[in-house]
């Protein structure tokens, strides 16, 4: 086959989640079927508008979301695949086979997600309108059309376009936007960067994530769940198996098969439920502020007696508003924050399992392994070997 002599041209930003993410689909097609294609991308693995570009190739996969790419490729008559954003109607579409994120799914998977943790007001935090964010505007109408078609009312903020020139006046608009939702609200932030802007707002403002707001972001950017001090529930789009149908519809043009002009859309992966979404319909506001406190301060080794102290009533009366609230003793909470910690540190960390004991405030790594042995019925070793690999893998 000749496939080895195909002179190929990735056309990404690379420098964010959700290009990698296609181009190690790219990978995974061209390792799979065993194909040695001649590819070129930029050595920053970003597409510069301002440099000149010739394309002496045989083939290209490029992102349409970037209006730049589209534009230099407007003209070329080699064959061409692109990826991008879903949109509302056909005359979007760039006119050459097409894989997209398919919005619809992504807006309704983070819906229903907050949904079923018991939220019933919702709002969206999205970008000013810009050519170069036009999938933005796109999910932002989806969540007025899921809102309508489920009989929900919500609020749509765009903020301003961030700068470090800026960044200080956002983050006041932000604030002040987030102060006047009801509690109790839940975000669905347009992608994981504005999802981190809302939880610097709050930690700056003192609101409670997610005690008082819920919030859920969209790509899994593993950068910006390491730089936020509440973890991040997120959507993760099916962006590997964009890159993946991408590099398998040039290889059928190649071979000159037929392809369809029909867009392909791929449905997000799964929903990663972080803290940001683990929300208790909880109205008693001392439970409130009690469950933000444990979960703070769990893993400091914090007793009942500290907790008690922090809300200043009387132990029998907040262990009663925490048996009316959740069923719980205060003790059981502490216990289940801490464990919910190490588990969380297994699976997404490489820690060794000696600092995650020490992380959770467990005195010893032989007392972490008894008691997590006990309430699991693994071992810390074999939860992690279990489901760090189905994280991979998935």
């Amino acid at each position: 086959m000749k496939s080895e002599s195909y002179k190929v041209v990735l056309l990404f930003n690379a420098n964010n989640i959700y290009d990698r993410q296609i181009l190690k689909g790219i990978g995974d097609y061209l390792k799979l079927h065993n194909i040695h294609w001649n590819i070129y991308i930029s050595e920053t693995l970003r597409y510069d508008a301002k440099t000149a570009f010739h394309f002496d190739c045989d083939g290209i996969i490029a992102n349409f979301d970037d209006p730049d790419i589209e534009d230099l490729l407007a003209k070329e008559t080699i064959p061409i695949i692109g990826v991008g954003s879903s949109y509302h109607d056909h005359v979007s579409y760039p006119n050459v086979p097409y894989v997209a994120a398919d919005n619809y799914a992504i807006i309704e998977s983070a819906f229903n997600h907050l949904c079923e943790k018991g939220i019933h007001q919702f709002a969206f935090y999205s970008i000013p309108p810009t050519r170069y964010c036009r999938w933005a505007a796109v999910r932002e109408k989806i969540f007025e059309q899921i809102l309508a078609q489920k009989g929900y009312q919500g609020v749509i903020y765009q903020g301003m376009t961030t700068s470090l020139d800026n960044w200080q006046e956002s983050l006041d608009k932000l604030s002040k936007w987030l102060l006047a939702l009801p509690v109790n609200t839940g975000i669905i932030a347009v992608n994981d960067a504005r999802a981190h802007h809302i939880l610097q707002a709050c930690d700056r403002v003192g609101i409670k994530i997610p005690e008082q707001l819920c919030l859920i972001g969209i790509d899994n950017e593993e950068v910006i769940n390491n730089l936020s001090m509440v973890s991040l529930s997120t959507v993760k789009q099916g962006t590997e198996e964009m890159g993946f149908n991408a590099a398998s519809l040039l290889n059928k043009q190649f071979a000159k098969g037929k392809i369809s002009t029909e867009p392909l859309l791929i449905a997000p992966k799964k929903i990663i439920a972080r803290r940001s979404t683990d929300y208790r319909s909880i109205q008693d506001p001392y439970v409130i502020q009690a469950m933000h406190y444990i979960r703070d301060y769990a893993c400091k080794g914090i007793k009942v007696e500290q907790v008690i102290s922090e809300m200043q009533i009387s132990r029998s009366n907040l262990e009663l508003r925490f048996k009316e609230s959740l069923g719980k003793t205060i003790h059981c909470v502490i216990h289940e924050e801490k464990f919910n910690r190490a588990k969380y540190l297994l699976i997404e960390s490489s820690l060794s399992i000696q600092m995650i004991s020490e992380q959770c405030g467990y005195p010893s790594v032989q007392y972490f392994y008894f008691l997590f042995k006990k309430l699991y019925g693994m071992t810390p070793k074999d939860y992690r070997n279990k489901y760090a690999v189905n994280k991979t893998s998935s």
